[in-house]
């Protein structure tokens, strides 16, 4: 993987300077940093949101840097502050908090204020389109989380530097930057860097994060983790989003919109076995941890391939802009498997989706791990796949007009476009090749087959399945040509929330 490079004035600040930090922290006690005021902790989301950093105190306004940083208050959700340091040729600096910068809903609220409050993270802005419009591209605030988009993205789904245990049912650890150094770039660069201390406590760490906003926006990340303590599930690059209901499943009672969604499918490369498998995202009727073993990864990601406003007909949150996520690894990413976090949810504030790395060798107290890979922010082609791709996914009674007529079966509708399929006649040899992955008993494939629609200018993969009596079927599909495959692998958990076409939580 090509890695992004650096010039910058003078090496006022070096990486290995974190990563010494973060092992001796490792090496002591854990501390936990201190919360804000609790008045500020018990900010509704509105009243925090209606606080507003003035961009007129953004640092790097004076001088030739292209970038810009805002910087965020503390309050509701970010219960603690973070140390933020600004690195250039003459050596680092602390960023002191200034509260001239903010106006605040009311001046009871903005008088209870300290005036050394701190802040909760911060913005980095660059002009994505005009050069005289500074647009926020990559935000840093709460716990380990960021967020990233595209110059035709808003913001959505989100990334972690690490997660801790999710979905299990001992309780998930949330590790927090409490420490970041901010490298002002030479003037005219497209490219900056961030360096950032972890401290959780099972496990401290060391990152940096070299950074190009763009179309799509790429982030080199540089990690080492020092641990506490073993733990049972390590997951490396988290991503973190939402999907509350969707194509393949039943609206909600009262919801008039035709989707509410950051992400609709989980994309993963195999390189070991030269395939891409799309499994599309569920909102499911209880907690759901799907383990997706790979031969040797190429990289995973969430992806949003409804793109279309009809597709939301939401004029406010605009998910068809949203972006997509890829993470491809580079060093330090040995045998292991990605796992995907499905968590019910009546409510599309909650995010309830996870996907993240596990490395299969087990962490234990006093280990040190060290990893790299590239995170890129843009759209549904941010990671650069040749194949057709799945478009729609629909799920049906198997026993009714249109369906069938099996009693106990279900209708699975697949829509494929893109890459190869493009180029193929209407009548061109495709054929469909379906397959039941689980171990449910009495899984039954009752019939498929392909047609071409010309109204979408698709390839309909048609499937009428039985579930059987067993656990959860996990079905899988793909269409060939003269035994070559033309599209990723469609993969399919029907799930009781799935057969429901709608969630129960």
């Amino acid at each position: 993987m090509p890695c992004i490079f650096y010039a910058f004035q003078a090496h006022a600040f070096e990486f290995r300077e974190v990563v010494d930090r973060a092992r001796e922290l490792a090496e002591s006690k854990y501390q936990p940093p201190p919360e804000v005021p609790g008045f500020l902790r018990d900010l509704n989301y509105r009243d925090y949101q209606a606080i507003r950093f003035d961009p007129e105190a953004s640092l790097w306004r004076e001088g030739r840097s292209r970038f810009r940083v805002m910087l965020v208050p503390p309050g509701n959700y970010y219960t603690h502050t973070v140390k933020l340091n600004e690195v250039d040729a003459s050596g680092v600096r602390p960023i002191p908090f200034d509260k001239s910068a903010f106006s605040f809903p009311g001046d009871e609220l903005a008088k209870r204020v300290p005036a050394n409050l701190g802040y909760a993270g911060f913005k980095l802005t660059y002009p994505l389109g005009e050069e005289t419009e500074h647009n926020q591209f990559l935000v840093f605030a709460g716990a380990s989380y960021f967020r990233g988009v595209g110059s035709k993205n808003r913001f959505g789904l989100s990334a972690r530097a690490v997660s801790v245990d999710t979905g299990l049912p001992s309780g998930e650890e949330l590790p927090s930057f409490t420490e970041f150094w901010i490298e002002r770039p030479g003037g005219g660069s497209d490219r900056t860097r961030v360096f950032g201390l972890l401290d959780g406590p099972s496990v401290a760490g060391a990152y940096r994060f070299d950074i190009q906003p763009g179309p799509a926006t790429r982030i080199d990340v540089t990690a080492e983790l020092f641990f506490r303590s073993g733990m049972e599930q390590l997951g490396l690059a988290p991503l973190t989003s939402m999907f509350y209901y969707g194509e393949n499943t039943l609206r909600p009672a009262g919801e008039w919109r035709p989707q509410v969604h950051d992400s609709d499918g989980l994309l993963v490369h195999d390189k070991g076995n030269d395939e891409w498998l799309w499994r599309p995202l569920l909102n499911p009727s209880r907690l759901s941890l799907s383990y997706l073993q790979v031969n040797r990864l190429g990289g995973f990601g969430l992806i949003q391939r409804d793109t279309e406003f009809h597709q939301f007909e939401d004029a406010e949150a605009r998910y068809d802009l949203r972006p997509s996520a890829w993470v491809s690894p580079a060093k330090g990413w040995a045998d292991g498997e990605v796992v995907l976090v499905e968590i019910p949810t009546d409510s599309e504030t909650n995010d309830n989706i996870v996907a993240f790395w596990k490395p299969g060798e087990a962490v234990n107290e006093g280990d040190h791990r060290t990893f790299s890979y590239r995170l890129s922010f843009g759209n549904h082609s941010v990671a650069g796949q040749d194949t057709g791709r799945v478009v729609k996914t629909f799920v049906g009674d198997g026993n009714r007009t249109g369906g069938g007529d099996a009693e106990n079966a279900y209708r699975i509708i697949v829509d494929f476009a893109g890459g190869p399929l493009d180029n193929l006649k209407p009548d061109a040899a495709v054929v469909s090749k379906v397959s039941e992955a689980g171990d449910s008993k009495g899984a039954e494939i009752i019939e498929h087959f392909v047609e071409y629609i010309k109204a979408d200018n698709n390839w309909r993969l048609s499937m009428l399945v039985r579930p059987g009596d067993g656990d959860d079927p996990v079905f899988r599909g793909q269409l060939l040509i003269d035994d070559k495959p033309l599209t990723e692998v469609w993969t399919y958990t029907l799930s009781e929330a799935a057969r429901n076409g709608q969630s129960e939580s």
